[in-house]
């Protein structure tokens, strides 16, 4: 049971919210646990970094998981988001901020895609995310 008004919001939030502004949510949680992560890298706080890496990891698995086949550029982001499973694998295991900030470069840029492609006109509509 949901009691807080903050949580109310976000359920709020999330069942009136257009397919494309779900996946820009998604990539906003992303982003945010990869940048937990590395604040848990940089104190050296490893249990927190591979907690973050984990659910960043588990939304990116979430949007591969829904894309829409039927698209020519489903290929393309699987890809990408594939990599960017990669990286954040490689930087929990070896500790490695590097990769994480390029994962964060990836992710970024696609939320910024997507943010720009749902003001388009028919983005209401149309959605590789399914």
């Amino acid at each position: 049971m949901i009691t807080s008004p903050y949580d109310k919001y976000r359920q709020s939030s999330v069942q009136t919210s257009t397919p494309a502004q779900l996946v820009i949510m998604l990539y906003d949680g992303a982003i945010r646990f990869v940048k937990m992560a590395l604040d848990g890298l940089s104190k050296q706080e490893y249990e927190k970094s591979n907690l973050n890496f984990g659910k960043a990891q588990s939304i990116i698995s979430e949007l591969m998981g829904t894309l829409d086949h039927s698209y020519e550029v489903s290929k393309g982001l699987f890809s990408l988001y594939e990599y960017t499973n990669h990286l954040l694998i490689e930087a929990n295991i070896h500790r490695n901020p590097e990769k994480a900030h390029e994962a964060l470069g990836y992710l970024g840029e696609l939320r910024e895609t997507w943010l720009q492609a749902s003001k388009l006109p028919n983005a209401q509509n149309e959605n590789v995310h399914g």
